[in-house]
């Protein structure tokens, strides 16, 4: 069985789990095997919603019921989260929407999120309204990234897109998450500045 069929098969499955496990480079990849024609391009996009939006509700329904289980005590025992309560704090609307979109804050930030005292009903619309424009975004995303690597190299066989397009993501992901994490380490230094 060749790659090609695999991912016919199996492929928008991948992207769903992927979309919830790991987030942005399963979706990404996605993308770019849309822009490949090995899958339809709104098959991907709604397996990377679907996959968001229910890993989510799972981390907040366990923040919000399991906090005496050892995975979610050591999650929100985490220094990040003092930042994700400080960014709750001050803007719970856009901060619930938003976290998705946070490297490095996107596993913990439904967790800490369902051990506050915000509406479950309000955490599912604006769950399922920020996944609705996230899938979409990072699989056009991929879908161009593949156009461009087509540009610039030419059609290259299918596993050699594959790495590139899994190399560049990953390198400005790192990048991103290097500038972030500076950014909420100063938050939280402030944070617990004022406290003491």
């Amino acid at each position: 069985m060749s790659i090609e069929v695999l991912i016919e098969r199996y492929g928008a499955l991948a992207v769903f789990l992927g979309a919830g496990i790991e987030g942005e480079t399963a979706v990404v990849l996605g993308g770019v095997l849309a822009h490949r024609a090995l899958l339809p391009f709104w098959s991907v996009a709604a397996a990377a919603t679907l996959g968001s939006f229910l890993a989510d509700q799972m981390f907040f329904f366990a923040g919000r019921h399991m906090r005496s289980n050892r995975f979610v005590g050591r999650m929100l025992a985490k220094p990040a989260v003092a930042s994700v309560q400080h960014l709750l704090e001050r803007h719970p609307t856009g901060f619930v929407f938003a976290f998705r979109f946070i490297y490095g804050l996107r596993t913990i930030s439904p967790i800490a999120i369902g051990a506050t005292q915000i509406p479950t009903a309000k955490f599912v619309l604006l769950n399922a309204v920020a996944a609705a424009v996230w899938g979409p975004l990072f699989t056009a995303i991929g879908y161009f990234f593949g156009e461009g690597v087509e540009q610039l190299f030419g059609r290259l066989p299918l596993p050699h897109h594959l790495i590139a397009a899994a190399i560049v993501p990953c390198v400005l992901l790192l990048v991103l998450g290097l500038v972030f994490r500076k950014r909420l380490a100063r938050l939280y230094h402030g944070l617990a500045g004022r406290r003491a």
